[in-house]
């Protein structure tokens, strides 16, 4: 063969698959979900858009089967609406460090269930330590790995805690 027509293949080759990936490439901003089969978007309808954005993950992941990332993604959520709550109260440096950076989950948790701010309910003052529990093995532990069965025990649990938050920070 004429090293010249093999080079010139393998160039095309390159080409092919360099403009293969941009064509078939997810965009940018990701996929829709398919489904709500975690949280109903309606909860979080237009509260802020990297709101909207965290639920569409997490059905997202749920719907392929990637439980961990489901996982984690609703440890997110739960963080960023503890935090909405207390910056809508205007007391988010309760729940900040000496250098003022947000507390780790488990702190928030904490200051979240003792502060004087609102009247929790029962069933969420229940439902924050299961959430940061399956979110906490996903991201931290070596050998665990989450099932759908992880997940859907939780689901009821992740609907009240995201509504109540949701209305707490007065973001509906």
């Amino acid at each position: 063969m004429n090293t010249g027509v093999a080079k010139d293949a393998l160039d095309l080759g390159k080409r092919l698959q360099d403009e293969a990936s941009k064509l078939w490439a997810p965009p940018t901003e990701g996929f829709n979900s398919q489904s709500e089969m975690v949280l109903l978007g309606s909860i979080v309808k237009g509260t802020r858009g990297y709101i909207e954005k965290i639920v569409n993950q997490i059905n997202g992941t749920y719907e392929n089967g990637w439980y961990d990332a489901c996982s984690v993604m609703i440890r997110r959520l739960v963080e960023t609406l503890i935090v909405e709550a207390f910056e809508y109260y205007k007391i988010d440096n309760q729940i900040k460090n000496s250098s003022d950076d947000f507390l780790y989950l488990n702190d928030l948790i904490s200051r979240t269930l003792s502060s004087t701010q609102w009247n929790l309910s029962r069933n969420t003052k229940r439902a924050l330590p299961k959430l940061k529990d399956i979110g906490d093995k996903s991201a931290h532990s070596r050998r665990f790995i989450a099932h759908r069965g992880d997940i859907d025990k939780i689901v009821p649990e992740l609907r009240v805690v995201a509504q109540e938050f949701v209305y707490l920070a007065n973001l509906k």
